[in-house]
């Protein structure tokens, strides 16, 4: 009830003008921020044999106050969750707090911040802070960061702090230095530019072992280079993490210790009309935590479902589908090693690459018609790396550039089309494998799915219009076939509505499912609802029910359980 009502004062006085006494110019300060609310009211389900929880309206909030005056600027977010989070996010969100806190100054070449900071070095596979509330996710660092930039071409970056957790911080203590060196700026090179970077990252924890096998600090190094020149592109990366101690299964083993590494390359071509996008990655033992042993929550559960106190950035490099049956068997990057003697599985990371191409038909052309066709091509593929695996004592030794088993894959077509000023539509062909138990280390299945979607959206008149689209998918295990449709209707820019079903029809009882918190019979997984926007203000209403499973943000993912009900979100900037 308090934030809303600070939301409320702000909201009528928005903006704050200070005068000095300065010849030149008037400093002005300003304040700026932003509310986000996201509720929901579970109820029973008795067609699922859902029962809501003992709390069943939750609510997630938050309020971001920023104020700026001249070259300093001081903010703060206040969170709160009442009566408790929203289902299967961080137990540590309760109640009304203060999340986080800064103050900065920052001048032409100089960047200065205390308190809570979000930072990444290169690509984040080493060091990555970053806040998503979708996922729940929020690993600041509460301590200290200082920039320089001497010039254009020359940044140096050094920070020292803790994660955030939950209200708190944790115990162990992350240190970084970063530089940024733009060779063509500095040479002065025209034709082409050419950039390179170094970061070290450490992070160092107290041990309870009397004599360790590793050092209480890890060590993290990297180094890039990013070249362009045209139409052509070339990044790459590469990290090494110095030996530690290896979660084993749940917990830090002295016995099992291994150094870890991660190499990244992407190159490309693009113009006008046509372009090409590769990614190749390969990863050994980069999980990267700011505390060792992951928080227990239950016997099921560790911080680790949160997301919380990871040092690094790992997002599984495949397509991004906005198709909603394309994201049941989702593929999340592996960078842990994970050797489990009692179903024989043994990985230590993941090499594979991902493929994009685009062409767009011109104009007039045969297959371009009157308006143009654009296509889309991707294509990603990840296997486990090759090499000796000894189930128990655990241990392995990889082949570095050789792949073992098959993780995943994922190839897709995508046809877009403007037929006229009124109407345009898409239509994407996807064929997915998911390997389930050697993704999740768990059940023995493969899936092999195939899916259609097509999207038509038509103009009716002015703002006015409606969106329809339809999906099929069909896979030889697991759920089996499933059949989606949804419709939109905007009647201007403010207001939309939607309705929408995902129905799971090939569910077969004797079917050998990949989980066990799955509905376990055929279901439509309905839902409607609308939302206004004016502004930087906007309001959502909806009504259904949730499919167990994955939800995604830029490759990151948390799981969510089934649940039934009615959610509420709203945002705010100003």
């Amino acid at each position: 009830m308090k934030i809303k009502i600070l939301f409320i004062a702000i909201c009528t006085s928005i903006s704050i003008f200070s005068q000095t006494d300065t010849k030149t110019e008037k400093i002005k300060g300003r304040l700026f921020g932003g509310f986000e609310s996201n509720s929901q009211w579970y109820l029973n389900d008795v067609n699922r044999e859902i029962e809501h929880p003992d709390q069943p309206i939750r609510s997630n909030n938050y309020l971001l106050l920023n104020y700026n005056y001249g070259k300093w600027t001081a903010g703060i977010q206040a969170e709160s969750y009442a009566s408790k989070p929203l289902l299967n996010f961080n137990p540590k969100y309760e109640n009304t707090n203060l999340g986080t806190y800064f103050l900065n100054y920052k001048s032409e070449k100089l960047d200065i911040t205390a308190g809570h900071f979000y930072e990444q070095f290169g690509s984040g596979l080493l060091l990555r802070s970053w806040e998503d509330r979708s996922l729940g996710i929020n690993n600041a660092i509460r301590g200290g960061k200082i920039s320089y930039r001497p010039t254009q071409n020359l940044l140096f970056t050094g920070l020292y702090g803790k994660h955030r957790t939950g209200f708190d911080v944790g115990n162990g203590t992350i240190y970084g230095f970063n530089t940024d060196f733009n060779l063509s700026g500095l040479f002065n090179v025209e034709s082409s530019d050419v950039s390179v970077g170094f970061s070290y990252v450490g992070r160092t924890e107290k041990t309870t072992f009397e004599n360790p096998n590793f050092n209480e600090l890890t060590n993290g190094f990297a180094g890039r280079l990013n070249y362009s020149h045209k139409a052509f592109y070339f990044n790459s990366e590469y990290n090494y993490k110095s030996e530690d101690a290896i979660l084993y299964p749940k917990t830090i083993s002295n016995s099992f210790v291994k150094p870890g590494s991660a190499l990244l390359m992407n190159f490309g071509y693009t113009k006008k009309g046509v372009g090409l996008d590769v990614s190749l990655r390969r990863i050994e033992n980069m999980n990267f935590l700011s505390e060792r042993n992951p928080e227990v929550f239950s016997p099921e559960q560790t911080s680790l479902a949160y997301n919380d106190r990871i040092m690094n950035f790992v997002p599984s490099l495949t397509k991004q589908h906005h198709s909603n049956l394309a994201n049941i068997y989702v593929f999340q990057a592996q960078k842990t090693v994970s050797i489990v003697a009692d179903n024989g599985i043994a990985k230590a990371g993941e090499i594979g690459g991902q493929m994009d191409f685009f062409y767009e038909f011109k104009k007039g052309s045969n297959l371009g018609g009157k308006n143009g066709t654009k296509i889309a091509l991707n294509a990603s593929n990840w296997f486990n790396l090759k090499g000796n695996y000894t189930l128990f004592p655990p241990d392995y030794n990889t082949d570095y550039l050789a792949t073992g088993q098959k993780y995943f894959s994922d190839y897709n077509l995508e046809i877009a089309k403007k037929f006229n000023s009124n109407l345009h539509g898409s239509i994407v062909f996807i064929n997915q494998f998911y390997n389930h138990k050697l993704i999740a280390a768990a059940v023995n299945i493969e899936v092999n799915t195939y899916i259609i979607a097509s999207e038509i959206t038509y103009k009716l008149s002015g703002t006015q219009s409606v969106k329809i689209a339809a999906e099929h998918l069909w896979a030889d295990s697991d759920r089996k076939n499933w059949a989606a449709l949804q419709v939109e209707y905007s009647p201007n820019l403010k207001w939309s509505f939607y309705v929408s079903d995902m129905y799971n029809y090939g569910y077969d009882e004797t079917s050998k499912l990949i989980d066990d918190v799955t509905d376990k019979f055929k279901i439509h997984f309905y839902n409607f609802g609308s939302a206004y926007t004016k502004g930087s203000t906007r309001i959502a209403l909806s009504y259904g029910r949730q499919r167990g499973g994955l939800v995604c943000a830029g490759g990151v993912c948390r799981f969510v359980p089934p649940s039934t009900g009615i959610a509420l979100s709203m945002t705010k900037s100003f």
